[in-house]
């Protein structure tokens, strides 16, 4: 019987830098560092280390799961981008997880995920399988929209207010995000997948070149 594929998943949409190598249900090794700044100088040797910690080399890795925001945009940019140069030079799909889909993985849908997008904003999606996913910017509070309101599951930054607001139960993810985005590309891998590209609810203060 084949083994499990190794995937390595990794997140810069925020202000952290986390790595995940997932083989099959078991999370090999899994890092998060908090860092507001300084990513890109990070990313690289961060996944090396999380590579030799789980005594795993490149050449093991099966596919690539990147996060793919929404987030600090120049974030996001540096994953996808990492994510493509690595898939391009071992051979291997990358695959994008959007990190709303990050953190409801192991959640009961219908769910509705929660990020921070600052300037007293929240990135909000609602997951309710087939039916596509309802993404918008909203105000942290007095605005009630009613595309994330009834009986849901809330996850993610904030969720025990909107839990509150909307109607639901809050809900504490249950992997970490990189471990998350590791998961679902694991599940994706052998399917067609469109190349990874950033996910924008907020239009970027500049915009990303064309590649």
């Amino acid at each position: 019987m084949p083994s499990d594929p190794l995937v390595l998943g990794f997140d810069t949409s925020a202000a952290h830098c986390a790595v995940a190598l997932v083989c099959g249900d078991l999370i090999l090794r899994e890092t998060v560092e908090d860092m507001a700044r300084g990513q890109a100088e990070r990313l690289m040797p961060l996944i090396t280390e999380v590579l030799a910690s789980a005594s795993r080399e490149w050449q093991d890795l099966a596919a690539i799961g990147v996060g793919t925001g929404p987030g600090n945009f120049t974030g996001i940019r540096l994953s996808v981008s990492a994510a493509r140069g690595l898939a391009l030079a071992l051979g291997i799909p990358a695959i994008g997880v959007p990190v709303f889909e990050a953190l409801a993985e192991g959640v009961e849908r219908p769910i509705v995920a929660s990020i921070d997008a600052r300037r007293d904003e929240l990135f909000l999606c609602r997951l309710n399988e087939p039916q596509p996913a309802t993404m918008a910017l909203v105000a942290k509070s007095g605005v009630s929209q009613p595309d994330f309101a009834g009986p849901s599951m809330y996850v993610g930054f904030e969720c025990d207010d909107l839990a509150a607001r909307y109607g639901g139960i809050a809900a504490a993810s249950p992997f970490g995000v990189a471990s998350a985005i590791a998961r679902i590309a694991a599940r994706r891998l052998g399917t067609p997948q469109p190349r990874p590209a950033p996910v924008y609810i907020r239009a970027p203060h500049a915009m990303p070149s064309r590649t």
